[in-house]
């Protein structure tokens, strides 16, 4: 069976509370007042390096083996990228929405399309999408070949129709050609290969090294005292990395953070009240580029961000229960800010050079009929069960999960899954099946049925 995403991507794991005590305290000695100190000789400094491998960069892109990458696809997915032919009245691009001098958004809290009339969400940047596991804010989209449909036939974005505007690009000679280059197998101008070409060029956007990749990779002058203090505290005190983990600081989860708002996100997407005003954890890179920030853009600066987590924050059932409240001293946020600032680049970014991974290696499946869900994991991640045994899934984490099935003969929704509750499932037929966690889209269990 093919997987819904073209990799599995599991987040950093939740780390000791002694461990992380040990590197607050690091903290509070690296920050020494109210001017940031160079840290005496093995302070706290092996907690540091330790910790930073969990956000060191992969060696490469994946792709999904039905649309692997080439130069002329490429060349045609960035083409069409930036070319108004493909809104409804030839007046807005993907790029009028996603300026790469901007980040790949539009600065602004709410874009506008053909309509003119303002969007629903804000519009998010593109970096790194390649990892995702869901896309759009509420992760309405398994893949990125159907995610790059919707804003091309959304009515207010570029209110264009995929068949028409296949028709259109076919009239054009230089299109024709392009396109036979891409696709030699299906040398024609059709919906999928548009959607296949713009995917692979969204998949091409990864973000630039920055002086924080440098220092994960053992450049110690590469972040000073200040910063390395705010990296402590991210995953520390402050409690960002309870969302923001792994090398693109993003766990790609719905959470609800406690704005303000009457969108319901994800919730509304599986029919979920648990996962009601629950929007993607968005990456972190580049964020200096990619100011507003939020679903609604409604929070103009990075320290309006944090006095939303120290002081704003609406409570309410669905709120989750990776967010904390952030209060931190004066000092301390200089620190945090300052290590945020760490992961963008000096100038406008520009993606980082392609690097094709190989195919990933499938998890080693293991015999059992029970799987454990903690730390956003499951455990094992593959399993293999024979005909007629029912798999039992236990939620031993602090979260809420939501077990699902959606492809193949056999459905499956767990709806919301408490922690300590276990849900079943049957299997009647052999074949392969990939369970995922609505909440969670990352976690990911290969299941192999034989007779």
């Amino acid at each position: 069976m093919a997987a819904a995403s073209p990799v599995e991507v599991n987040p950093a794991p939740s780390l000791p509370k002694a461990f992380l005590a040990g590197m607050l305290a690091a903290a509070i000695a690296l920050i020494g007042g109210s001017q940031a100190q160079e840290p005496a000789p093995g302070a706290g400094e092996g907690a540091l390096a330790a910790l930073r491998t969990l956000y060191r960069r992969p060696d490469g892109v994946p792709f999904p083996e039905a649309n692997p990458p080439t130069p002329a696809k490429l060349a045609l997915g960035k083409r069409l990228f930036s070319d108004p032919a493909l809104s409804l009245n030839g007046a807005v691009a993907c790029t009028t929405c996603h300026d790469p001098a901007l980040g790949f958004t539009d600065g602004v809290p709410i874009g506008r399309g053909v309509a003119g009339k303002p969007l629903v969400r804000h519009t998010p940047h593109l970096w790194n999408l390649a990892w995702g596991a869901a896309f759009f804010w509420d992760g309405r989209a398994r893949t990125l070949e159907e995610q790059v449909r919707g804003p091309i036939e959304d009515p207010l974005e570029m209110g264009e129709n995929l068949s028409r505007l296949a028709s259109k690009l076919a009239r054009d000679r230089s299109y024709r050609k392009a396109f036979a280059e891409a696709f030699p197998e299906h040398p024609r101008i059709g919906s999928e290969q548009i959607a296949a070409a713009l995917a692979t060029h969204v998949r091409s956007l990864v973000s630039p090294k920055t002086r924080f990749d440098a220092w994960a990779d053992g450049n110690e002058a590469a972040l000073n005292a200040e910063e390395k203090a705010g990296f402590a505290l991210f995953n520390g005190k402050a409690g960002c990395s309870n969302c923001h983990s792994g090398w693109a600081f993003t766990d790609r989860a719905f959470h609800d953070i406690g704005l303000a708002s009457s969108d319901l996100g994800r919730g509304k997407v599986i029919d979920l009240p648990a996962a009601d005003h629950a929007f993607q954890t968005p990456s972190l890179r580049e964020l200096a580029w990619t100011a507003p920030y939020m679903h609604d853009g409604s929070l103009a600066t990075l320290d309006a961000v944090l006095d939303h987590y120290d002081h704003g924050v609406v409570r309410r059932p669905s709120l989750s229960p990776d967010l904390k409240r952030v209060t931190l001293t004066e000092p301390e946020r200089a620190a945090l800010l300052a290590f945020l600032a760490s992961l963008s680049s000096e100038n406008p970014p520009v993606p980082a050079p392609l690097v094709a991974a190989g195919p990933a290696a499938a998890p080693a499946a293991r015999e059992g009929t029970v799987i454990s869900q903690k730390d956003k994991l499951f455990r094992p991640s593959a399993v293999r069960v024979h005909v007629g045994q029912r798999l039992t899934i236990v939620n031993d984490d602090v979260r809420t999960h939501n077990v699902r099935l959606d492809t193949g003969p056999q459905k499956f929704n767990s709806g919301a899954q408490e922690p300590g509750q276990s849900v079943t499932l049957p299997f009647a037929r052999p074949g392969r099946y990939e369970l995922y966690c609505g909440i969670h889209p990352a976690m990911r269990l290969d299941v192999s049925v034989e007779r």
